[in-house]
């Protein structure tokens, strides 16, 4: 995180790597006073960049995918390239919106509930709701039936179930652990991974 004014609201879900962090800046200098605010529930994965020096607004149950870009500024001038920052405009992303891996969300641009933005797409206009928008630039690709959502909200609804649940995937997950195949490895170890 750099600057002031970040703002992550309760239950997120914020997955880095060490070859891919999260990294969300805003820029507080002089007459730009940056803010970033992401609801609850959300889910932010390695690679994601989100920069803002005006103020970028990101809905509950949001999810962002590796690698995702969000600004709502140029970060210098379009002829005077010494001049930081430049045209700034605000992002608004509503609630239970998919954000693709890589896909660029530009300045200025709102995107409606319960859109989907696809891998590599470039947002640079705004997206109605229950929306599928792919592609450079982003074009209309399909509208989604609004009634038929299940938002990260819903997945945390029972937390003692979801507790289970991630301890039962974790059991099967490591079920061919024991301490003989532990012991076994440092004797012959198995290098085709």
């Amino acid at each position: 995180m750099f600057g002031n004014n970040i703002y992550v609201d309760d239950f997120p879900t914020l997955i880095g790597a060490s070859d891919a962090n999260i990294q969300l800046t805003s820029w507080n200098i002089g007459e730009y006073k940056g803010e970033i605010s992401i609801g609850k529930y959300s889910l932010i994965t390695p690679g994601v960049r989100i920069m803002s020096a005006e103020k970028i607004e990101i809905g509950d149950a949001c999810m962002i995918a590796h690698g995702a870009y969000i600004s709502d500024a140029d970060w210098h001038g379009i002829y005077d390239r010494a001049q930081p920052v430049g045209t700034t405009k605000p992002i608004n992303i509503k609630d239970n919106v998919w954000i693709g891996d890589s896909a660029i969300v530009c300045k200025g641009v709102t995107i409606g509930k319960n859109s989907i933005i696809g891998a590599g797409a470039v947002v640079t206009k705004d997206v109605p709701e229950n929306c599928i928008y792919a592609g450079n630039p982003a074009k209309f690709i399909k509208k989604l039936d609004a009634k038929a959502f299940n938002t990260r909200k819903d997945f945390f609804r029972d937390p003692k179930k979801l507790a289970y649940d991630f301890d039962m995937l974790d059991r099967y997950n490591l079920k061919d652990n024991s301490f003989f195949n532990w012991i076994k490895s440092l004797i012959y170890p198995d290098n085709t991974h």
